[in-house]
């Protein structure tokens, strides 16, 4: 039996595909720093009961007999890695291994999109569940409608003739998958140039091999063509193949009107209704009638830290998880927020020093574009900010240009502790508190603990 090593199994990208292996027999080991700095214990727990083995990241646990995948944010300086290119062993990234298993199914699904590619992935996914049709999903976040099973459910397993998997573009690996139906959700500045990101997505529409499915409320994805059919979805225009209107906000969700009659969501933002649109438009080319793909939305509790309400104290303190990371997540998030009342205190931690420094100034414009002059930004330093090499970026610069585009409660506190403390001392009754950021695992552990602590 062949075994399986994966380097940076805590992330989200990883976990999935390590706990399908494990769940097709075969013998899986997983390294993290995080575990090895006692962190995310819950996260090391949930694989552990999948029958993975959590090895140190040190390089000690590699062996010849074991085939080695990466994560996009690993290198050669790794142990682990440095440790199997000493042994002989070629070292593969994530995106290879999830092209293989996706290639493996005889029906492949592929979601695209800087923004909303997790969420709309799942709601595909829980679509075709619902309806019996036994899909694989291997998913970017964790699904809530699954989370008391056994594991960390950021993936749905069958072995049965469908496959839905997240595409990320971040890397270019989105380049990598040739599915029967391709979705593009939207085009935006994040990880790499825009010339990049458009040559990517480009290539990503050309592979598909029945349906390319488009946002047509995003200029970038509207002209784009699949090289057979294109389907189209939209909340703004009903030229769109899929369109809904009369969108209102409710207490506990959203409400829509889709082709006459009226569906909700459990779910905040607007933009959640053009994700329920891309995701009828896919299974609506898998033979599912769309009415009924809306309503089985309408028990579809989301992804965690996609704007999830985490709780609300006696005091009507709110506090919600988010992974919002680059410039358009981020606006939407706050948008979708500021349709309710009550004040903000938002703490965002840049979740690498390339994306700081690269997307900073859109970050401070969509910040002060946004949130109203009661509201207050907070930002710890960037994650993983090496001092000694990253010269010159710091999160202290994305406060200083908020403040320079004219929005003036924005602090940069230097680290979460401070941040804590902070909140602590001046949330008052009303308040939403919104800890956003991608990458630090422990971001939902602030989350919560200071839901209690208030």
């Amino acid at each position: 039996m062949t075994k399986f090593c994966f380097c940076g199994i805590s992330g989200n990208g990883m976990s999935p595909l390590a706990q399908i292996l494990s769940l097709r027999g075969e013998e899986v080991f997983g390294s993290d720093r995080s575990f090895d700095n006692h962190l995310d214990a819950d996260r090391k727990k949930d694989l552990e009961d999948m029958g993975i083995k959590i090895i140190p990241q040190d390089g000690s646990a590699i062996s010849k007999d074991m085939k080695v995948y990466i994560s996009a944010a690993l290198d050669e300086s790794n142990p682990d890695v440095k440790k199997a290119l000493e042994l002989g062993i070629e070292v593969k990234k994530r995106s290879d291994l999830l092209a293989e298993v996706f290639a493996g199914y005889e029906f492949g699904v592929a979601v695209g999109g800087t923004s909303g590619k997790t969420t709309t992935t799942a709601m595909i996914g829980y679509i075709l569940d619902k309806a019996g049709k036994k899909p694989c999903v291997i998913n970017g976040g964790v699904l809530r409608n699954y989370e008391n099973e056994k594991g960390l459910r950021n993936f749905i397993y069958n072995e049965d003739k469908i496959c839905v998997i997240e595409a990320d573009e971040s890397d270019g690996s989105i380049c990598k998958y040739h599915p029967d139906i391709a979705l593009i959700n939207n085009i935006s500045h994040d990880h790499t140039s825009m010339e990049k990101l458009n040559e990517y997505f480009k290539i990503f529409a050309s592979h598909a091999k029945d349906v390319l499915v488009v946002n047509y409320d995003c200029e970038l994805t509207r002209n784009l063509r699949g090289s057979n059919k294109t389907v189209s979805f939209s909340t703004l225009n009903p030229a769109a193949d899929f369109y809904a209107e009369d969108i209102k906000f409710l207490p506990d969700g959203l409400q829509y009107n889709f082709r006459g009659e009226i569906f909700k969501l459990n779910l905040f933002g607007r933009f959640n209704v053009s994700n329920a649109l891309a995701a009828i438009a896919v299974c609506s080319q898998m033979g599912i009638e769309p009415y009924e793909a809306a309503h089985i939305l309408e028990s579809f509790q989301g992804i965690k830290r996609r704007l999830e309400i985490v709780g609300t104290n006696d005091r009507n303190i709110t506090l919600i998880d988010d992974f919002a990371h680059n410039p358009s997540k981020i606006a939407s998030s706050l948008k979708a927020l500021k349709e309710y009342e009550g004040r903000l205190i938002v703490m965002y931690q840049s979740h690498s020093p390339f994306s700081a420094q690269n997307t900073g100034a859109e970050v401070a414009e969509a910040v002060a574009e946004t949130l109203g002059k009661d509201d207050i930004f907070l930002m710890p330093e960037v994650y993983m900010l090496n001092k000694d090499t990253d010269k010159g970026i710091t999160g202290a610069n994305i406060i200083n240009a908020i403040k320079a585009h004219g929005f003036a409660n924005a602090l940069f506190l230097e680290n979460k502790e401070n941040v804590r403390r902070y909140i602590l001392e001046n949330a008052r009754p009303g308040d939403r508190i919104v800890i956003m950021g991608a990458r630090d695992n422990t971001l939902p552990e602030l989350s919560r603990r200071l839901l209690k602590e208030l």
